[in-house]
């Protein structure tokens, strides 16, 4: 059996309206009002009221009434929306200690809503408004095709049968809506990115939400919030500017960037001024999970990179971050590989000799037992009494599959290095041997896991086969076997129920890193699990997919000869083919490579092919071309090594230190601001913990490489048209100095994360 994460949507996060803890998120809404379930706290007599209406709008025949119910009377908070509500508090009013970025501004209009709005009040308008709005459709012109006018015809006598809510009713909706309101929370603030440089910083669009239920328009309501807000960010931002119909504007004030800068200058060498998250949580990233006995491909190049820059991230964020390798280390195979074992290498079977056996290529032995497996009746036989015998935990079989798992090891920790790649704990589908047959118990006391066709399995809601059946998610097989999802499922249950003083890990957060033609799978394992009660509500289990890796036609990337490209092959490519670029470019070509430079054309192959993966937005397909990912132009690695070790020269240039030394970096200075060049580069390097919070949030390790190309734009057009070592003055030339330190570090601690080692020469 291979690993299912080997075969073969976390999108991003848009930014609706959410008025005071009333309009969710509509799939939250329908499954609350489709479970009945509503959060922990609720009074048993809000509890019978709000079910009652649940049940009255269920019970509807009323198309229109259900889905203007799903926003009005969903008013439950997930435990994740309930910890993201803010009250007026000093974190969000005081004087931050490093930088500012969007997540402090949502927290403070947060705050300022709670200080100018009663979320009840808001909650109660926006359920009359809801409930008072126009049932008619704006009258149709009139159109030549009669189809068309029948269909208008049809629709307004649709409308007429429409059921009136009887008084008793309303007010109950109406009730349930003040109820169930909570504080507003920072997705209430509504502060995204400016659309456009010259609007400033950032956009709030809360006004336009709040105004109608608050009884103002959307500009008095953003008034409100501006007067709110003065006294809070004045020391950070321009007077804020309202826009249009009720946008508002804000922008850094210019005494803030040089502050800021001067925040990251001083620890350049640290986390430069980000500050970590104020919410920390137990986070298990699940990727990279080879298979035992296999060569890892380039299929599982994607998975190991973007799982590990990810972890970085998180990491850096201060989360706890446990990185696990699901390996497929179990199934059916093993017992084909162990009888081969048997016979071939008979000393693999006993634990005290398995240690010492070299068993050479682990492909070649795949394939000959593959081979025998497949001509060798007698052999076949004998492979699946192997499987009983594995499974039943025989010593010979088990010290011959740990033989092959151990080999295994090597292999892959040889990739691993390579792509300096570190902390990844092995976890393989054997880890939850144990815990399965629990798995499969719970399900059939629930009533979830049903006999069929000899086999158990779990049905749900909105899954069907291509004829309409209903689509089975299989747990256990006529056999007695089980499946990738009990495997799923068992880990699921060890990862965020079990207890840590049991083994467990109540992770908060569970990101599974694999192809995107595996979202279905975990779809439904996510949905059971839930369904289940294995994950509590304030767990979040997320499927980070990416897509192929093709070849420069668009087709599958392999072989001349149509195999799958090893991983290994692949790497030594890409640095064999930087080792040529570099000694073309030497001033004696026939000079022999001394082993600085041989480790640097490895740093620059080896990171072309990881930041040429990362820079695409994962859930594409990709065209692999080492043409294009060794380019020094572009968002390329070796164009941001080159960035890197251009500023390095700078700054040797202009402080007279040799070229062949480690270059030490100037201490921090005052920044000046003289040319617009330095603001827009200033701006772009204060966004660093912005970007840093919309990768932890959506998973796109791209927005690492746009902000990384982003931030060596900036800084040409700075160096362009300001002098470092010409500068005006000395203190000018201090400032700049600064600037190039805080430019350098933040592509070093970018390109940290990516697993890439900058260069001070190339």
């Amino acid at each position: 059996m291979l690993s299912r994460r080997s075969c073969g949507v976390v999108g991003r996060r848009n930014s609706p309206a959410f008025v005071a803890g009333v309009h969710r998120q509509q799939q939250q809404q329908q499954q609350q009002f489709t479970t009945g379930v509503f959060p922990v706290g609720t009074s048993q007599q809000q509890l019978q009221q709000q079910r009652s209406n649940r049940r009255m709008l269920l019970t509807s025949k009323s198309s229109w009434l259900r889905p203007m119910m799903t926003t009005v009377l969903s008013m439950s908070t997930t435990a994740e929306e309930q910890e993201q509500s803010v009250e007026p508090s000093s974190s969000a009013s005081s004087t931050p200690s490093s930088l500012v970025g969007i997540d402090w501004v949502r927290e403070v209009v947060a705050a300022a809503l709670n200080d100018i709005f009663d979320p009840k009040e808001i909650a109660k308008n926006a359920a009359i408004a809801k409930l008072d709005g126009k049932k008619t459709t704006k009258k149709n012109k009139k159109k030549k095709n009669v189809d068309e006018s029948a269909t208008n015809i049809n629709q307004e006598e649709e409308q007429q049968q429409q059921p009136k809510l009887s008084e008793e009713e309303r007010n109950s909706i109406i009730q349930s809506a003040i109820d169930a309101a909570q504080p507003f929370s920072i997705r209430d603030a509504m502060v995204t990115p400016a659309t456009k440089p010259e609007f400033g910083d950032y956009q709030c669009n809360a006004a336009m939400s709040l105004a109608k239920s608050a009884g103002l328009n959307p500009r008095e309501c953003a008034t409100k919030i501006v007067d709110q807000l003065r006294p809070v960010i004045q020391d950070y931002m321009e007077e804020p500017e309202i826009a249009g119909p009720g946008f508002i504007n804000f922008k850094f004030k210019e005494e803030y960037l040089s502050r800021a800068l001067g925040v990251m200058v001083k620890d350049s060498m640290g986390r430069l001024g980000v500050p970590e998250a104020g919410d920390k949580k137990k986070i298990v990233v699940d990727f990279s999970s080879p298979n035992i006995a296999k060569e890892m491909h380039v299929g599982h190049l994607r998975s190991t990179i973007i799982g590990d820059t990810l972890s970085n991230v998180l990491s850096f964020s201060g989360h706890d971050v446990l990185r696990l390798n699901h390996v497929g280390d179990w199934g059916t195979q093993f017992g084909m590989l162990v009888e081969h074992l048997r016979d071939e290498f008979p000393q693999a079977l006993s634990k005290e000799t398995s240690k010492d056996v070299e068993l050479g290529d682990l492909v070649t032995l795949y394939k000959a037992a593959k081979k025998r497996f497949d001509v060798d009746e007698d052999f076949k036989v004998r492979s699946r009494e192997g499987v009983v015998k594995l499974q039943a935990g025989d010593e010979e079989a088990l010290a011959a599959w740990e033989s092959l798992c151990a080999a295994s090891r090597v292999e892959y920790q040889k990739i691993y290095d390579a792509l300096s790649i570190v902390g990844l704990n092995e976890r393989g589908e054997s880890f939850y041997n144990p815990y399965l047959l629990n798995v499969i118990k719970d399900l059939e006391e629930q009533g979830l896991a049903v006999e069929s066709e000899g086999a158990k399995a779990v049905f749900l809601d909105g899954y069907t086969n291509r004829d309409g059946s209903p689509m089975p998610m299989l747990v256990r097989k006529s056999d007695g076997g089980f499946n990738y999802a009990t495997t799923d499922l068992a880990a699921i249950r060890h990862r965020v129920q079990m207890e840590t003083s049991d083994g467990g890990e109540k992770a908060d957060r569970v990101l599974y890193v694999t192809d995107a033609g595996q979202s279905q799978h975990f779809e439904m394992v996510f949905a059971a699990a839930k369904k289940a009660g294995f994950v509590p509500d304030s767990v979040s289990l997320e499927h980070v997919p990416f897509g192929l890796v093709q070849g420069e036609d668009g087709k599958k990337f392999a072989t001349r000869s149509g195999d799958t490209v090893k991983l290994k092959d692949l790497l030594d490519e890409a640095v064999r083919i930087a080792g040529e670029d570099m000694k073309s470019r030497m001033e004696n070509p026939d000079e022999d490579f001394t082993d600085t430079i041989a480790d640097v054309a490895k740093t620059v192959g080896i990171g072309a092919v990881k930041y040429a993966d990362l820079s695409m937005n994962r859930e594409s397909n990709y065209k692999f071309s080492y043409g294009r990912m060794l380019s020094l132009n572009g968002n390329t690695a070796p164009y941001m090594l080159y960035a890197y070790a251009r500023i390095c020269g700078i700054v040797r240039k202009a402080t007279g230190q040799p070229d062949d030394q480690k270059v030490v970096w100037p201490e921090a200075n005052d920044i000046i601001i003289s040319h617009d060049s330095e603001k827009q580069l200033i701006r772009n390097l204060i966004k660093l913990p912005d970007v840093l919070s919309e990768v932890e949030s959506d998973l796109y390790p791209n927005r690492l490489c746009d902000y990384l190309f982003e931030t060596s734009q900036k800084f040409n057009q700075f160096y362009e048209n300001c002098s470092v070592n010409n500068a005006e003055t000395p203190e000018l030339k201090a400032s700049r100095l600064s600037l190039c330190t805080v430019s350098a570090a933040t592509i070093r601690l970018l390109m940290g994360f990516i697993g890439i080692n900058v260069v001070e020469r190339l």
